[in-house]
C-alpha cells in the first residue's frame, strides 16, 4: 500500500522541505483588487505585502478549486498511490477541510483521508513532514492519524498583531471584545481556542515590546511542565529583523529548546496584517 501525502500553501514548507519528504501542495488563491494568485507561484512575500500596502480594497482569499484537488488525486492515483493523507488547515479560518471531507466520498480511485489540521502555518507544515516520516517508517494509516492527533496535542502559540483590522474585516477573529482593544491602541495576544479551534483574543497588553515579552512568559510557564523535548517556532509578517531578534531571545532564555524561524506568507499575511508576529511550538520529534 502506497500513500501520499498532501497539504496547502499555507504550511509554508519551503521547496527542498517538500522534495525532501515528498510532500505535495496544493496552493491557495489570495484575490488583490479583483486579481487572484496562487500563493507561492504567482506572488512571493516582498511582492504580497508591497501589494498589500498599496492595494485599493481589503485583500481576500478563496478556497482552491474542488477541480484542481480532483486533478491531484487522480494524478497520485496514477502514480500507484493507494491513499492519500490530506492536511489543511484549519476549518474555523477556511471552509476548505470540510469542501475535502465532502470531494473525499466522490474519489474512487484512490483512498482520500482528509486531517483538519486546527491551525496553520509552519506548525501544520511539521505536522505533514512527521506524516511523511511516519509512511516511510511503514505506519498504517490509522496508525498516522491516531500519531498526527498526539503531536497535534502538543502544539500551541501565542499570535501578536500590530492591528487588528484585517482579523476583524476578515471574519477570522470570534470573539467582538479584541475589536473594542483594537480601538484603545490595545496589544492583544490570540490563539487557536483549546475548545472551539477557533482564533480568540485572550489578553490584552498596552505596547508591542510588552505582548511579546508576555508571550514569552506564557511560553515559559506551559513547557514548564511537559516531559518531553520542545521546537519553537518565530514567524513573522514582512519583519525579519523582530523575528531574528525575538528568536535570539528565546534561544537564550531556553537553551534547551530548538528555535527556528518562519514566515506568515500572503494567504495567512491578507487575515493578520504586516508585522504580526507568532510564538509557535510544538514536540520536538528528532530529539527522542
Amino acid at each position: 500500500m502506497k500513500t501520499a501525502i498532501v497539504t496547502d500553501s499555507t504550511s509554508y514548507l519551503t521547496k527542498e522541505e517538500q522534495e525532501k519528504y515528498n510532500i505535495h501542495v496544493i496552493p491557495i488563491p489570495v484575490v488583490i483588487d479583483g486579481k487572484s494568485y496562487d500563493e507561492g507561484v504567482d506572488i512571493s512575500n516582498s511582492e504580497f505585502y508591497e501589494k498589500l500596502n498599496n492595494s485599493k480594497s481589503f485583500p481576500s482569499t478563496s478556497q482552491p478549486p474542488m477541480g484542481k484537488m480532483i486533478e491531484l488525486y487522480n494524478q497520485l492515483a496514477d502514480e500507484g498511490y493507494d491513499n492519500v493523507i490530506s492536511i489543511h488547515l484549519s476549518d474555523t479560518i477556511s471552509g476548505f477541510y470540510n469542501s475535502l471531507v465532502a470531494l473525499s466520498e466522490s474519489i474512487e480511485n484512490i483512498n482520500v483521508v482528509p486531517f483538519n489540521s486546527k491551525l496553520t502555518v509552519k506548525l501544520m507544515g511539521y505536522l505533514a513532514i512527521e506524516a511523511s516520516k511516519l509512511v516511510d517508517s511503514g505506519h498504517s494509516i490509522e496508525q498516522i492519524i491516531k500519531e498526527l492527533d498526539q503531536i497535534r496535542n502538543t502544539i500551541d502559540e501565542v499570535f501578536v498583531v500590530d492591528d487588528l483590522q484585517n482579523l476583524v474585516r476578515g471574519g477570522r477573529l470570534s470573539n467582538a471584545s479584541a475589536f473594542l482593544g483594537s480601538l484603545l491602541k490595545i496589544k492583544p495576544l490570540l490563539t487557536f481556542d483549546e475548545n472551539t479551534n477557533e482564533i480568540v483574543a485572550f489578553e490584552k497588553v498596552r505596547s508591542r515590546k510588552k505582548a511579546l515579552k508576555r508571550a514569552e512568559e506564557i511560553f515559559t510557564e506551559k513547557i514548564s511542565s511537559v516531559n518531553y523535548p520542545i521546537k519553537a517556532i518565530i514567524i513573522n509578517a514582512s519583519d525579519s529583523k523582530a523575528g531574528d531578534d525575538w528568536a535570539k531571545s528565546i534561544a537564550e532564555m531556553h537553551p534547551n529548546v530548538s528555535v527556528e524561524q518562519s514566515y506568515f506568507g500572503p494567504v495567512i499575511g491578507t487575515h493578520l496584517g504586516e508585522k504580526a508576529l507568532a510564538l509557535g511550538w510544538m514536540i520536538d520529534t528528532d530529539k527522542l
